[in-house]
């Protein structure tokens, strides 16, 4: 698949880059993590536990370069392919594992797909199945941005289904890193650069962020995957969830662009929107952009 990046009439132009994602950024961590070989890489090399909010930034700056960078997207998936190439080694069970295993790439990658219908599910519009369909092949774009080995990626939305499916009950595990990402969450330390004097106050502020984080990453995870942790989960607890989300539904397309959308992400489309206005067409057609239109952000 050539690799193209994405632009203004894209669904991933409307979405990634939306605050709103932070909501199953813990749930995409866990699933991502119970495949032996990514929670293996992820529990030796990453930087989660000592650095949570360094490495939330730099996932997100990545993430919004993929979708909103145009040229720098594709840059982006090859830097990222370079950073993982050292990542492997042997886990506690003897399995040898590598960042860039073809399977284990392709999981992290399509995690992301199934979190953005999960994200409209509970916290916005449910999509139709027409735009199931194109946001699937847009995923497919971003699978060769990313570099994913195409053999790895189903063809099509069904044989997406039945490859998830296939996947939670028999290669996802109650991995420890999954396991330890969950507890992590419970405690969310204070943001570096707090001031002295509101650090003091931080405590029960992160107790209850960890705690909402926690209630939304367990709530939003597959019922399957759910029992493969042992995670409880009651009919009450589903309705707390669904009010949330029936209220960040209806709040979230009121806001104004600027607190919708992460800088990268709103610097982007304002960028488009200047271009349009300017007359200097890119070109878009069908969601896809046009490789000699590159846009930037400062």
């Amino acid at each position: 698949m050539d690799v193209v990046p994405f632009g203004p009439g894209s669904m991933h132009w409307d979405t990634a880059g939306e605050y709103r994602n932070l909501l199953i950024a813990g749930s995409a961590l866990v699933l991502q993590t119970m495949h032996p070989a990514v929670g293996a890489a992820v529990g030796e090399h990453s930087t989660y536990k000592q650095d949570p909010w360094g490495r939330l930034q730099r996932t997100l700056i990545s993430v919004q370069k993929w979708v909103y960078g145009g040229a720098e997207g594709p840059a982006e998936g090859q830097r990222l392919r370079r950073l993982h190439e050292p990542i492997g080694g042997v886990d506690e069970q003897g399995r040898r594992y590598h960042a860039l295993n073809g399977e284990a790439w392709a999981w992290v990658h399509l995690t992301l797909f199934e979190r953005f219908i999960t994200l409209n599910r509970y916290f916005g519009t449910p999509y139709t199945t027409v735009q199931l369909e194109r946001f699937y092949e847009e995923s497919r774009q971003l699978g060769a941005i990313l570099r994913v080995p195409e053999r790895e990626v189903p063809a099509d939305l069904p044989a997406f289904r039945a490859y998830f499916d296939r996947m939670v009950a028999e290669r996802l595990e109650a991995h420890p890193t999954a396991l330890d990402v969950l507890a992590a969450m419970r405690g969310t330390p204070a943001p570096p650069g707090l001031p002295a004097t509101l650090r003091r106050l931080w405590r029960p502020v992160g107790a209850g962020a960890g705690e909402l984080t926690s209630f939304l990453t367990v709530g939003t995870l597959p019922p399957a995957v759910r029992r493969t942790l042992g995670l409880g989960w009651t009919a009450r607890d589903e309705r707390r969830l669904r009010h949330l989300g029936h209220a960040v539904a209806m709040l979230n397309p009121r806001l104004p662009e600027r607190l919708r959308y992460m800088p990268l992400a709103y610097q982007a489309r304002r960028a488009a929107r200047r271009t349009r206005r300017a007359g200097q067409g890119c070109g878009w057609v069908s969601g896809r952009g046009s490789r000699g239109c590159g846009w930037r952000f400062r």
